[in-house]
């Protein structure tokens, strides 16, 4: 049985003798007196850890050729906390009995798709302007503030419960630091599905909606295959990181010493490979890419003030219904030109 003496924990070794906690090491101590009751697998975690690096690279190679900073720094925050979540738990095979790292692969992967779905969140409101905020039923501004303010709040109770976790003996880690990531994942899991419901909501009216009621600004735009699968590239994101909460929800409901937190299949089942499906979806359609480039991106952004772009949208399509097939490619070009 597990001693404290002079604020030292000592534990029973598989010799029977008492020793520190912290000289805990695999054949030394027992699993039962790990954070995890398991070893966690090597080849796996490394290669999951490869990927994300990759992805990072990836993202930060795309920054510089098309500017998008807002999605950038939501993906770099993202892919570099599961970079540094993997790696506690590569250094986890060597040593279960680590704490310190068992807390960096915890708080790490646990808050890391908040960033990402944040990202996500951003080019929502970029979509309604591109097809029309005259066929949404919220504007674009408000899409993007509402579940900015929701990611933070689930990255707040999520960070909260982490440190609150990681203050705690190591052998007894906090049930409210349990209880607040719980929370906070359970938010994030709400967030997304009104998100989910809003999205598919637009994308009802979007199909609905007659041409003239569309941005004309954006006609040749939405023509681009690459934004065409854009919505479907963010759709495919949403639901796999969807995923992921539901089940770490479920993984934490018990706590650290439930049956599902300690089961690695599961674990790497519905951790690493949703949140890689999202990054693939989010790097391969990144927004430079399904917007063409860094000033169509750009001029796609929502403003402070309020917009009249649906009036002079439809007035310019009435015209354009009249036009001769030369003026109206003449037009959109020269619109084009003008919006990025």
């Amino acid at each position: 049985m597990a001693t404290v003496i002079n604020g030292t924990l000592f534990i029973p070794a598989l010799n029977g003798t008492l020793i520190p906690k912290d000289a805990c090491t695999l054949g030394v101590c027992s699993l039962d007196y790990a954070t995890i009751e398991y070893v966690p697998t090597y080849g796996g975690n490394m290669a999951y850890l490869i990927i994300f690096a990759v992805f990072l690279l990836a993202q930060m190679g795309l920054i510089w050729k098309y500017r998008t900073w807002g999605f950038f720094v939501g993906m770099f925050c993202g892919l570099l906390l599961e970079v540094l979540g993997y790696a506690g738990r590569v250094t986890l095979h060597g040593n279960p009995f680590n704490f310190d790292q068992f807390v960096l692969y915890l708080v790490c992967l646990t808050i890391g798709p908040a960033f990402l779905t944040a990202s996500i969140y951003l080019c929502l409101g970029r979509i309604v302007i591109v097809y029309g905020e005259g066929i949404s039923r919220f504007s674009p501004k408000f899409y993007t503030l509402t579940f900015m303010v929701c990611d933070f709040l689930s990255l707040l109770l999520q960070a909260v419960g982490g440190a609150l976790a990681a203050t705690q003996d190591d052998t007894n880690p906090s049930d409210t630091g349990v209880n607040i990531m719980i929370a906070g994942l359970a938010f994030q899991v709400v967030s997304l599905t009104i998100f989910i419901a809003l999205s598919l909501e637009f994308v009802f009216r979007a199909r609905k909606a007659r041409e003239s009621d569309l941005n004309f600004e954006f006609f040749n735009l939405r023509k681009r295959t690459m934004f065409r699968l854009f919505p479907y590239a963010l759709a495919l994101a949403t639901i796999t990181i969807y995923i992921r909460c539901v089940f770490r929800v479920a993984e934490l409901q018990d706590g650290f010493g439930g049956e599902l937190a300690n089961d690695e299949g599961m674990f790497m089942g519905f951790e690493g490979p949703m949140i890689i499906i999202a990054t693939i979806a989010l790097t391969i359609f990144h927004p430079g890419i399904a917007f063409g480039s860094a000033s169509s991106w750009k001029a796609a952004n929502w403003t402070w003030k309020k917009s009249n772009k649906g009036d002079n949208n439809h007035i310019r399509m009435v015209s354009q219904e009249t036009a001769s097939p030369r003026s109206i490619a003449e037009s959109e070009s020269t619109d084009l030109k003008m919006a990025v």
